[in-house]
Protein backbone atom coordinates (compact mmCIF):
# COMPACT_ATOMS: atom_id res chain seq x y z
CA UNK A 1 0.00 0.00 0.00
CA UNK A 2 2.82 2.33 0.58
CA UNK A 3 4.14 2.17 -3.22
CA UNK A 4 0.25 2.60 -4.31
CA UNK A 5 0.04 5.97 -2.33
CA UNK A 6 3.33 6.92 -3.14
CA UNK A 7 3.06 6.49 -6.58
CA UNK A 8 -0.54 8.07 -6.72
CA UNK A 9 1.27 11.34 -4.98
CA UNK A 10 3.98 11.23 -8.04
CA UNK A 11 1.22 11.26 -10.08
CA UNK A 12 -0.35 13.67 -9.01
CA UNK A 13 2.86 16.59 -8.62
CA UNK A 14 3.49 14.87 -12.32
CA UNK A 15 0.21 16.07 -13.39
CA UNK A 16 0.10 19.40 -11.06
CA UNK A 17 3.51 20.66 -12.85
CA UNK A 18 2.01 20.02 -16.35
CA UNK A 19 -0.96 22.09 -15.28
CA UNK A 20 0.50 25.47 -14.42
CA UNK A 21 1.25 26.32 -18.01
CA UNK A 22 -2.04 26.07 -18.88
CA UNK A 23 -3.19 27.98 -15.70
CA UNK A 24 -0.70 30.96 -16.33
CA UNK A 25 -2.14 31.74 -19.86
CA UNK A 26 -5.23 32.67 -18.39
CA UNK A 27 -4.25 35.59 -15.80
CA UNK A 28 -6.88 37.74 -14.06
CA UNK A 29 -6.37 41.39 -14.93
CA UNK A 30 -5.72 43.79 -12.37
CA UNK A 31 -7.84 46.39 -13.78
CA UNK A 32 -11.09 43.79 -14.56
CA UNK A 33 -14.73 44.60 -12.71
CA UNK A 34 -15.58 41.52 -10.76
CA UNK A 35 -19.61 40.53 -10.75
CA UNK A 36 -21.65 39.29 -7.73
CA UNK A 37 -24.30 39.92 -9.90
CA UNK A 38 -25.99 40.36 -13.31
CA UNK A 39 -25.53 43.99 -14.39
CA UNK A 40 -25.97 45.80 -17.58
CA UNK A 41 -24.34 49.44 -17.53
CA UNK A 42 -27.22 50.00 -19.96
CA UNK A 43 -29.78 50.06 -17.25
CA UNK A 44 -28.07 52.74 -15.09
CA UNK A 45 -28.97 56.28 -15.66
CA UNK A 46 -27.35 58.33 -12.67
CA UNK A 47 -23.54 57.45 -11.21
CA UNK A 48 -23.32 58.25 -7.54
CA UNK A 49 -19.57 58.50 -5.29
CA UNK A 50 -18.26 58.42 -2.21
CA UNK A 51 -15.11 60.78 -1.66
CA UNK A 52 -12.47 59.15 -0.19
CA UNK A 53 -11.11 55.87 -1.34
CA UNK A 54 -13.73 55.98 -4.19
CA UNK A 55 -13.38 59.56 -6.18
CA UNK A 56 -10.04 60.08 -4.55
CA UNK A 57 -7.25 57.86 -3.82
CA UNK A 58 -4.37 58.69 -1.29
CA UNK A 59 -0.88 58.08 -0.99
CA UNK A 60 1.09 56.02 1.33
CA UNK A 61 1.98 58.83 3.03
CA UNK A 62 -1.85 59.56 4.75
CA UNK A 63 -1.94 56.46 6.74
CA UNK A 64 1.48 57.29 8.80
CA UNK A 65 -0.25 61.10 9.02
CA UNK A 66 -2.99 59.72 10.64
CA UNK A 67 -1.12 56.98 12.91
CA UNK A 68 1.60 60.17 14.36
CA UNK A 69 -1.63 62.28 15.17
CA UNK A 70 -3.21 59.76 16.95
CA UNK A 71 -0.79 58.60 19.01
CA UNK A 72 0.52 61.79 19.78
CA UNK A 73 -3.53 62.25 21.16
CA UNK A 74 -2.52 59.17 23.36
CA UNK A 75 0.71 60.97 24.95
CA UNK A 76 -0.85 64.41 25.17
CA UNK A 77 -4.35 64.24 25.86
CA UNK A 78 -4.76 60.55 26.93
CA UNK A 79 -1.58 60.52 29.44
CA UNK A 80 -0.37 57.59 27.71
CA UNK A 81 3.43 56.82 28.10
CA UNK A 82 5.76 58.87 26.09
CA UNK A 83 8.03 55.95 25.07
CA UNK A 84 5.07 54.86 22.60
CA UNK A 85 6.47 57.59 20.39
CA UNK A 86 9.21 55.17 19.67
CA UNK A 87 6.82 52.98 17.27
CA UNK A 88 6.25 53.80 13.89
CA UNK A 89 3.39 52.89 11.61
CA UNK A 90 4.10 49.55 9.52
CA UNK A 91 1.81 49.40 6.59
CA UNK A 92 2.45 45.91 5.97
CA UNK A 93 0.83 44.89 9.31
CA UNK A 94 -2.36 44.77 9.11
CA UNK A 95 -5.20 44.16 7.09
CA UNK A 96 -9.04 45.35 6.29
CA UNK A 97 -11.63 43.14 7.80
CA UNK A 98 -9.87 41.79 10.78
CA UNK A 99 -12.03 41.12 14.38
CA UNK A 100 -11.21 42.91 17.06
CA UNK A 101 -11.81 41.52 20.43
CA UNK A 102 -12.06 44.15 22.74
CA UNK A 103 -11.87 42.42 25.93
CA UNK A 104 -9.27 40.32 25.17
CA UNK A 105 -6.92 42.38 23.53
CA UNK A 106 -6.82 40.16 20.48
CA UNK A 107 -6.57 41.26 17.16
CA UNK A 108 -5.81 37.57 16.48
CA UNK A 109 -2.47 39.06 17.22
CA UNK A 110 -0.80 39.89 20.48
CA UNK A 111 1.06 43.33 20.29
CA UNK A 112 2.30 42.99 17.10
CA UNK A 113 2.72 39.27 17.65
CA UNK A 114 0.16 36.67 15.66
CA UNK A 115 -1.74 34.45 18.18
CA UNK A 116 -1.17 30.52 16.75
CA UNK A 117 -4.17 29.21 15.50
CA UNK A 118 -4.40 26.35 17.77
CA UNK A 119 -4.29 29.55 20.95
CA UNK A 120 -7.42 31.31 19.08
CA UNK A 121 -9.20 28.39 18.51
CA UNK A 122 -8.84 27.23 22.71
CA UNK A 123 -9.68 30.64 23.64
CA UNK A 124 -13.17 30.63 21.80
CA UNK A 125 -13.53 27.23 22.50
CA UNK A 126 -13.21 25.83 18.84
CA UNK A 127 -13.12 27.41 15.12
CA UNK A 128 -16.62 29.19 15.54
CA UNK A 129 -16.95 32.47 17.41
CA UNK A 130 -20.90 32.65 18.48
CA UNK A 131 -23.01 35.41 17.16
CA UNK A 132 -23.56 37.24 20.22
CA UNK A 133 -20.04 38.10 20.53
CA UNK A 134 -19.81 39.76 16.59
CA UNK A 135 -19.94 43.17 15.80
CA UNK A 136 -23.36 44.78 15.06
CA UNK A 137 -24.67 44.99 11.61
CA UNK A 138 -21.97 48.31 10.93
CA UNK A 139 -18.93 46.38 12.31
CA UNK A 140 -19.22 48.53 15.58
CA UNK A 141 -18.98 47.14 19.28
CA UNK A 142 -22.32 47.56 20.90
CA UNK A 143 -24.90 46.38 23.01
CA UNK A 144 -22.94 43.51 24.68
CA UNK A 145 -20.99 42.51 21.28
CA UNK A 146 -16.98 42.18 22.01
CA UNK A 147 -16.22 42.64 18.69
CA UNK A 148 -15.21 45.04 16.53
CA UNK A 149 -14.81 44.43 12.58
CA UNK A 150 -12.33 46.81 10.77
CA UNK A 151 -14.08 47.68 7.43
CA UNK A 152 -12.65 51.02 6.66
CA UNK A 153 -9.39 52.21 4.99
CA UNK A 154 -8.86 54.34 7.76
CA UNK A 155 -8.90 51.99 10.07
CA UNK A 156 -6.03 50.51 9.24
CA UNK A 157 -4.02 52.76 11.16
CA UNK A 158 -5.67 52.20 13.76
CA UNK A 159 -5.59 48.80 14.07
CA UNK A 160 -1.85 49.11 13.87
CA UNK A 161 -1.94 51.63 16.81
CA UNK A 162 -4.06 49.44 18.85
CA UNK A 163 -1.31 46.20 18.72
CA UNK A 164 1.51 48.83 19.18
CA UNK A 165 0.38 50.60 22.15
CA UNK A 166 -0.61 46.80 23.90
CA UNK A 167 3.20 45.80 22.56
CA UNK A 168 4.57 47.99 24.74
CA UNK A 169 2.12 47.29 27.80
CA UNK A 170 2.91 43.32 27.34
CA UNK A 171 7.05 44.19 26.94
CA UNK A 172 7.40 46.09 30.22
CA UNK A 173 4.49 44.06 32.22
CA UNK A 174 2.34 47.19 32.62
CA UNK A 175 -1.64 46.31 34.30
CA UNK A 176 -4.30 48.02 31.93
CA UNK A 177 -7.94 47.74 31.50
CA UNK A 178 -8.38 46.47 27.79
CA UNK A 179 -11.32 48.23 27.11
CA UNK A 180 -10.08 51.58 27.84
CA UNK A 181 -6.97 50.94 25.54
CA UNK A 182 -9.68 50.42 22.68
CA UNK A 183 -11.74 53.52 23.83
CA UNK A 184 -9.14 55.62 23.71
CA UNK A 185 -7.25 54.98 20.66
CA UNK A 186 -10.67 55.01 18.87
CA UNK A 187 -12.07 58.34 20.10
CA UNK A 188 -7.55 59.23 19.16
CA UNK A 189 -8.69 57.88 15.54
CA UNK A 190 -11.88 59.66 15.44
CA UNK A 191 -10.33 63.29 16.78
CA UNK A 192 -7.42 63.33 13.76
CA UNK A 193 -10.47 63.70 11.44
CA UNK A 194 -13.33 65.52 13.84
CA UNK A 195 -10.34 68.11 14.83
CA UNK A 196 -9.41 68.53 11.09
CA UNK A 197 -6.10 67.61 11.94
CA UNK A 198 -6.39 64.63 8.61
CA UNK A 199 -7.97 68.01 6.59
CA UNK A 200 -5.66 70.47 7.00
CA UNK A 201 -2.37 67.91 6.33
CA UNK A 202 -4.19 67.42 2.90
CA UNK A 203 -5.07 70.82 1.71
CA UNK A 204 -1.62 72.05 3.07
CA UNK A 205 0.09 69.25 0.61
CA UNK A 206 -2.53 67.96 -1.76
CA UNK A 207 0.23 66.57 -4.34
CA UNK A 208 1.87 64.47 -1.75
CA UNK A 209 -1.00 63.09 -0.42
CA UNK A 210 -3.34 62.93 -3.64
CA UNK A 211 -2.65 60.52 -6.30
CA UNK A 212 -4.45 58.98 -9.42
CA UNK A 213 -5.97 62.08 -10.23
CA UNK A 214 -5.99 61.95 -13.77
CA UNK A 215 -8.06 58.65 -14.11
CA UNK A 216 -11.01 59.99 -11.72
CA UNK A 217 -11.20 63.03 -13.89
CA UNK A 218 -11.38 60.45 -17.10
CA UNK A 219 -13.88 58.75 -15.44
CA UNK A 220 -15.95 61.31 -14.48
CA UNK A 221 -15.28 62.77 -17.89
CA UNK A 222 -16.74 59.64 -19.67
CA UNK A 223 -20.22 59.02 -18.01
CA UNK A 224 -20.72 62.55 -18.77
CA UNK A 225 -20.10 62.44 -22.48
CA UNK A 226 -22.45 59.34 -22.23
CA UNK A 227 -25.34 61.87 -20.80
CA UNK A 228 -25.20 60.09 -17.50
CA UNK A 229 -26.21 61.79 -14.23
CA UNK A 230 -24.04 61.97 -11.27
CA UNK A 231 -23.58 62.81 -7.56
CA UNK A 232 -21.27 62.47 -4.53
CA UNK A 233 -22.73 61.71 -0.99
CA UNK A 234 -19.48 61.80 1.43
CA UNK A 235 -18.75 62.31 5.21
CA UNK A 236 -15.99 64.63 4.52
CA UNK A 237 -16.53 68.24 5.25
CA UNK A 238 -17.31 71.14 1.97
CA UNK A 239 -13.61 72.83 2.15
CA UNK A 240 -11.61 69.70 2.18
CA UNK A 241 -13.84 68.31 -0.58
CA UNK A 242 -13.66 71.31 -2.79
CA UNK A 243 -10.04 71.33 -2.81
CA UNK A 244 -9.67 67.67 -3.08
CA UNK A 245 -11.75 67.98 -6.28
CA UNK A 246 -10.29 71.12 -7.98
CA UNK A 247 -7.07 69.28 -7.60
CA UNK A 248 -8.75 66.20 -9.37
CA UNK A 249 -10.87 67.38 -12.01
CA UNK A 250 -10.60 71.49 -12.21
CA UNK A 251 -12.09 74.68 -10.55
CA UNK A 252 -15.33 73.27 -12.55
CA UNK A 253 -16.08 69.81 -11.05
CA UNK A 254 -19.82 70.92 -9.79
CA UNK A 255 -21.08 70.84 -13.20
CA UNK A 256 -20.20 67.66 -13.42
CA UNK A 257 -22.30 66.35 -10.61
CA UNK A 258 -26.33 67.56 -10.72
CA UNK A 259 -25.73 66.66 -6.18
CA UNK A 260 -23.34 67.13 -4.26
CA UNK A 261 -23.88 66.37 -0.17
CA UNK A 262 -21.07 66.56 2.44
CA UNK A 263 -21.00 65.36 6.16
CA UNK A 264 -23.60 63.12 5.14
CA UNK A 265 -22.52 61.02 8.32
CA UNK A 266 -23.15 57.57 6.97
CA UNK A 267 -24.51 55.71 7.28
CA UNK A 268 -27.13 57.72 9.38
CA UNK A 269 -27.95 59.64 6.50
CA UNK A 270 -29.29 56.38 4.94
CA UNK A 271 -31.65 55.38 7.74
CA UNK A 272 -32.42 58.79 8.99
CA UNK A 273 -35.29 60.85 8.05
CA UNK A 274 -35.48 63.57 10.65
CA UNK A 275 -32.47 65.56 9.41
CA UNK A 276 -33.52 68.15 6.51
CA UNK A 277 -30.46 69.94 4.08
CA UNK A 278 -28.88 72.78 4.37
CA UNK A 279 -27.00 74.55 1.80
CA UNK A 280 -23.67 75.50 1.95
CA UNK A 281 -22.70 78.68 0.11
CA UNK A 282 -19.26 80.24 -1.41
CA UNK A 283 -17.68 80.95 1.55
CA UNK A 284 -19.00 77.73 3.26
CA UNK A 285 -21.64 79.15 5.85
CA UNK A 286 -24.41 77.42 6.35
CA UNK A 287 -27.99 78.92 5.24
CA UNK A 288 -31.19 78.48 7.02
CA UNK A 289 -33.53 78.29 3.67
CA UNK A 290 -35.63 75.63 3.49
CA UNK A 291 -34.67 73.61 0.60
CA UNK A 292 -37.28 72.45 -2.07
CA UNK A 293 -35.33 71.47 -5.18
CA UNK A 294 -31.37 69.96 -4.91
CA UNK A 295 -29.46 72.33 -7.35
CA UNK A 296 -27.14 71.27 -9.80
CA UNK A 297 -23.62 73.67 -8.71
CA UNK A 298 -24.54 74.15 -5.17
CA UNK A 299 -23.53 71.64 -2.23
CA UNK A 300 -25.67 70.81 0.49
CA UNK A 301 -24.59 69.39 4.02
CA UNK A 302 -26.37 66.43 5.99
CA UNK A 303 -29.83 65.55 4.81
CA UNK A 304 -31.03 62.14 4.38
CA UNK A 305 -31.82 59.82 1.76
CA UNK A 306 -35.50 59.64 2.32
CA UNK A 307 -35.65 63.52 1.30
CA UNK A 308 -33.14 63.07 -1.42
CA UNK A 309 -35.75 60.16 -3.53
CA UNK A 310 -37.93 62.79 -2.54
CA UNK A 311 -36.44 65.60 -4.24
CA UNK A 312 -34.49 64.10 -6.92
CA UNK A 313 -36.88 61.04 -7.78
CA UNK A 314 -33.63 58.96 -8.26
CA UNK A 315 -34.45 55.29 -7.30
CA UNK A 316 -34.17 51.59 -7.65
CA UNK A 317 -31.84 49.86 -10.13
CA UNK A 318 -31.34 53.01 -12.16
CA UNK A 319 -29.09 54.12 -9.56
CA UNK A 320 -25.51 52.78 -8.88
CA UNK A 321 -23.42 53.97 -5.93
CA UNK A 322 -19.25 53.39 -5.64
CA UNK A 323 -18.11 53.32 -2.29
CA UNK A 324 -14.99 52.11 -0.40
CA UNK A 325 -16.91 50.84 3.24
CA UNK A 326 -18.94 47.72 2.76
CA UNK A 327 -21.47 48.59 5.59
CA UNK A 328 -21.36 52.75 5.58
CA UNK A 329 -21.84 53.44 1.94
CA UNK A 330 -23.42 49.98 0.61
CA UNK A 331 -25.17 47.35 2.93
CA UNK A 332 -27.91 50.00 4.01
CA UNK A 333 -28.74 50.57 0.14
CA UNK A 334 -28.77 47.10 -1.20
CA UNK A 335 -31.31 46.04 1.86
CA UNK A 336 -33.37 48.84 1.99
CA UNK A 337 -33.52 50.80 -1.29
CA UNK A 338 -32.41 48.62 -4.76
CA UNK A 339 -29.54 50.23 -5.69
CA UNK A 340 -27.12 48.73 -7.55
CA UNK A 341 -23.84 48.61 -5.55
CA UNK A 342 -20.22 48.58 -6.64
CA UNK A 343 -17.46 48.41 -3.98
CA UNK A 344 -13.96 49.75 -4.37
CA UNK A 345 -11.29 47.64 -3.24
CA UNK A 346 -7.55 49.03 -3.42
CA UNK A 347 -6.38 45.78 -2.08
CA UNK A 348 -7.42 43.99 -5.33
CA UNK A 349 -5.37 45.07 -7.28
CA UNK A 350 -1.99 43.93 -5.56
CA UNK A 351 -4.14 40.54 -4.34
CA UNK A 352 -4.36 39.53 -8.00
CA UNK A 353 -0.92 40.34 -9.29
CA UNK A 354 0.31 38.29 -6.56
CA UNK A 355 -2.01 35.65 -8.12
CA UNK A 356 -0.64 35.90 -11.29
CA UNK A 357 2.62 34.71 -10.34
CA UNK A 358 3.98 31.74 -11.17
CA UNK A 359 5.71 30.43 -7.80
CA UNK A 360 1.33 31.36 -6.29
CA UNK A 361 -0.17 29.33 -9.28
CA UNK A 362 2.50 26.50 -8.29
CA UNK A 363 1.89 26.61 -4.69
CA UNK A 364 -2.30 26.99 -5.04
CA UNK A 365 -2.38 23.86 -7.66
CA UNK A 366 -0.40 21.66 -5.84
CA UNK A 367 -2.09 22.55 -2.43
CA UNK A 368 -5.48 21.82 -4.08
CA UNK A 369 -4.51 18.62 -5.37
CA UNK A 370 -2.63 17.12 -1.87
CA UNK A 371 -5.82 18.07 -0.51
CA UNK A 372 -7.59 15.97 -3.07
CA UNK A 373 -5.36 13.40 -2.42
CA UNK A 374 -5.88 13.54 1.12
CA UNK A 375 -10.12 13.32 1.02
CA UNK A 376 -9.76 10.34 -1.08
CA UNK A 377 -6.59 8.32 0.26
CA UNK A 378 -8.08 8.00 4.02
CA UNK A 379 -10.10 5.27 3.32
CA UNK A 380 -6.72 3.19 3.79
CA UNK A 381 -6.27 2.50 7.51
CA UNK A 382 -3.02 0.36 8.05
CA UNK A 383 -0.48 1.88 10.08
CA UNK A 384 1.74 1.92 7.16
CA UNK A 385 -0.63 4.22 5.25
CA UNK A 386 -1.60 6.51 7.90
CA UNK A 387 2.06 7.13 8.24
CA UNK A 388 1.86 8.22 4.69
CA UNK A 389 -0.71 10.53 5.23
CA UNK A 390 0.22 12.21 8.65
CA UNK A 391 3.29 13.46 6.49
CA UNK A 392 0.96 14.67 3.56
CA UNK A 393 -1.31 16.19 6.67
CA UNK A 394 2.01 18.37 7.64
CA UNK A 395 3.49 19.45 4.15
CA UNK A 396 -0.22 20.78 3.64
CA UNK A 397 -0.36 22.54 6.65
CA UNK A 398 3.23 24.18 6.04
CA UNK A 399 1.69 25.22 2.03
CA UNK A 400 -1.49 26.91 3.88
CA UNK A 401 1.60 29.13 5.60
CA UNK A 402 3.25 29.83 2.57
CA UNK A 403 -0.05 30.97 0.74
CA UNK A 404 -0.90 32.88 4.08
CA UNK A 405 2.50 34.66 3.42
CA UNK A 406 2.17 35.44 0.09
CA UNK A 407 -0.17 38.02 1.03
CA UNK A 408 0.16 39.39 4.41
CA UNK A 409 2.63 37.88 6.64
CA UNK A 410 0.38 38.16 9.91
CA UNK A 411 -2.87 37.48 8.52
CA UNK A 412 -3.27 36.17 4.65
CA UNK A 413 -5.40 37.78 2.44
CA UNK A 414 -8.55 40.17 2.59
CA UNK A 415 -10.64 38.13 0.31
CA UNK A 416 -9.78 34.68 1.88
CA UNK A 417 -8.63 32.04 4.78
CA UNK A 418 -7.31 28.72 3.37
CA UNK A 419 -10.21 27.18 1.36
CA UNK A 420 -12.71 29.81 2.94
CA UNK A 421 -13.92 33.58 1.49
CA UNK A 422 -13.35 35.77 4.78
CA UNK A 423 -15.98 37.49 6.65
CA UNK A 424 -15.07 40.29 4.70
CA UNK A 425 -15.65 38.45 1.46
CA UNK A 426 -18.68 37.36 2.50
CA UNK A 427 -20.09 40.89 3.48
CA UNK A 428 -18.67 42.13 0.24
CA UNK A 429 -20.34 39.41 -2.07
CA UNK A 430 -23.37 40.64 -0.09
CA UNK A 431 -23.85 43.79 -0.23
CA UNK A 432 -21.71 44.85 -3.86
CA UNK A 433 -23.21 44.15 -7.02
CA UNK A 434 -19.76 44.31 -8.71
CA UNK A 435 -16.03 45.31 -7.21
CA UNK A 436 -12.88 46.45 -8.44
CA UNK A 437 -9.74 48.21 -7.81
CA UNK A 438 -10.69 51.38 -8.53
CA UNK A 439 -12.54 53.74 -10.61
CA UNK A 440 -10.77 53.92 -13.32
CA UNK A 441 -11.31 50.56 -13.75
CA UNK A 442 -14.43 51.62 -15.36
CA UNK A 443 -12.71 52.80 -18.22
CA UNK A 444 -12.25 49.11 -19.92
CA UNK A 445 -15.91 48.88 -20.31
CA UNK A 446 -18.58 50.38 -22.57
CA UNK A 447 -21.46 51.97 -21.22
CA UNK A 448 -23.78 49.19 -22.07
CA UNK A 449 -21.58 46.19 -21.08
CA UNK A 450 -23.21 43.19 -19.00
CA UNK A 451 -21.51 41.98 -15.75
CA UNK A 452 -21.99 38.70 -15.83
CA UNK A 453 -21.34 36.60 -12.87
CA UNK A 454 -19.22 33.51 -12.91
CA UNK A 455 -21.29 30.31 -11.84
CA UNK A 456 -19.40 28.85 -9.01
CA UNK A 457 -19.97 25.17 -7.85
CA UNK A 458 -21.34 24.63 -3.92
CA UNK A 459 -20.01 21.77 -2.47
CA UNK A 460 -22.92 19.16 -3.36
CA UNK A 461 -22.73 20.09 -6.96
CA UNK A 462 -19.89 18.96 -9.76
CA UNK A 463 -17.39 21.53 -10.61
CA UNK A 464 -17.11 22.74 -14.27
CA UNK A 465 -14.69 21.73 -16.48
CA UNK A 466 -12.33 24.58 -15.59
CA UNK A 467 -12.07 23.52 -11.74
CA UNK A 468 -11.50 20.10 -12.92
CA UNK A 469 -8.10 20.79 -14.01
CA UNK A 470 -7.08 21.15 -10.62
CA UNK A 471 -8.98 18.10 -8.46
CA UNK A 472 -11.38 16.43 -10.53
CA UNK A 473 -8.45 14.62 -12.72
CA UNK A 474 -8.50 12.59 -9.32
CA UNK A 475 -11.66 12.25 -7.90
CA UNK A 476 -13.35 10.16 -10.60
CA UNK A 477 -10.94 7.16 -10.29
CA UNK A 478 -10.72 7.85 -6.40
CA UNK A 479 -14.54 7.64 -6.25
CA UNK A 480 -14.26 4.18 -8.10
CA UNK A 481 -11.69 3.22 -5.14
CA UNK A 482 -13.65 4.07 -2.19
CA UNK A 483 -16.65 1.75 -3.33
CA UNK A 484 -13.93 -0.60 -3.94
CA UNK A 485 -12.43 -0.46 -0.46
CA UNK A 486 -15.89 -0.61 0.97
Amino acid sequence: MKSYLWSRYKEAKRVTKELVPSIMSNMLNPDAIFSNNEMSLSDIEIYGFDYDYTLVFYSKHLHTLIFNAARDLLINEHRYPAEIRKYDYDPNFAIRGLHYDVHRLVLFSRGLSVVPDEEVIAMYDGSHVPLEQMSDFYGKSSQGNTMKQFMDIFSLPEMTLLSCVNEYFLKNNIDYEPVHLYKDVKDSIRDVHIKGIMYRAIEADIEKYICYAEQTRAVLAKLADHGKKMFLITNSPSSFVDKGMKFIVGKDWRDLFDVVIVQAEKPNFFNDKRRPFRKVNERGVLLWDKIHKLQKGQIYKQGNLYEFLKLTGWRGSKVLYFGDHIYSDLADLTLKHGWRTGAIIPELRSEIKIMNTEKYIQTMTWLQTLTGLLEHMQVHRDPDSQMILEEWKKERKEMREMNRNFFNAQFGSIFRTDENPTYFLRRLSRFADIYMASLSCLLNYEPDYTFYPRRTPLQHELPGWSDQLCTGTFRIPFLQETVQVK
